[in-house]
């Protein structure tokens, strides 16, 4: 049976990467929405920071500790949950990533390559399937998955991610389809530059880092207002959400003129610097 009401309010949600940006973002609007929110982070401080904020609020949460990469850390979450709740989560958002760039394919490190697929894809993965089932069994509900413009942008030295995001959006694509004849509803969030701190977070050359920083600056928006657009697009049963102008531009000049997309990436490809220094952190 279909809710009368929308989805995003008053949701039992679980959310991963909850301890900062867009997942500290969603997790914050649900509860201010009514919802008791799961925060599941890698990092126990942040998720705790997270819920804090939202009992300062008088919403409800609860932080745990959870290791996307590992499956058997996304089932013991989907247990926490259940507990916590005494029953289902209506809503799952696979949002704990990391950000990587700034090497041609063939520089970038195995190491770096496994990382980054490992959190930003797998992480998905296991997050849908340990809850798809778990909603269909209720036969409603939805889930959310943070993917990035870099999905379909194929920016270059950014192989990895682009790679584990157009993976992510992917399996988004086959879980809207094998899930369209129930009432679940499944979302893709592909947002363009985001101000959160995956860029500082992650492992990205220095030339590469200073751009993008230059980037978030002037044309970042805030997590708050990309998680409305999640939100209200979930609520309307949209599989895409692409909350920026600089993303739909992407999206329609890439399948309208392919050709001449790729030529003019190559282009301002022959103007970035490359950095083999990189950082190493976790989002």
């Amino acid at each position: 049976m279909f809710r009368s009401k929308r989805l995003s309010d008053g949701a039992h949600a679980v959310i991963t990467g909850a301890g900062s940006g867009i997942g500290q973002a969603f997790a914050v609007a649900l509860a201010a929405r009514g919802g008791a929110v799961v925060c599941s982070d890698i990092d126990a401080a942040l998720a705790e920071a997270t819920v804090a904020q939202i009992e300062a609020a008088g919403g409800r949460a609860l932080a745990t500790v959870c290791d996307v990469t590992r499956l058997s850390d996304v089932e013991k979450l989907a247990d926490t949950a259940i507990d916590w709740f005494d029953g289902r989560p209506d809503l799952v958002i696979n949002n704990a990533g990391v950000g990587a760039g700034g090497d041609a394919i063939g520089d970038m490190s195995m190491d770096d390559w496994r990382w980054v697929l490992d959190i930003n894809m797998w992480g998905v993965i296991h997050g849908c399937h340990v809850f798809a089932p778990i909603l269909r069994e209720a036969g409603q509900g939805g889930i959310i998955n943070v993917a990035s413009t870099a999905s379909f942008a194929a920016a270059p030295r950014m192989g990895a991610y682009n790679a584990s995001k157009a993976a992510v959006l992917a399996v988004t694509e086959t879980l809207a389809a094998e899930l369209a004849d129930t009432p679940i509803r499944v979302t893709a969030l592909c947002p363009t530059f985001v101000q959160t701190n995956i860029m500082k977070a992650g492992r990205i050359s220095a030339s590469s880092s200073k751009i993008a920083d230059n980037l978030m600056r002037w044309g970042g928006v805030s997590a708050e207002s990309v998680v409305k657009s999640a939100l209200a697009g979930l609520d309307r049963g949209q599989l895409y959400v692409l909350p920026q102008l600089d993303a739909r531009v992407v999206w329609r000049l890439k399948r309208l003129l392919p050709t001449g997309y790729t030529k003019g990436l190559g282009f301002i490809n022959r103007f970035t610097t490359q950095d083999p220094s990189a950082t190493t952190a976790r989002d």
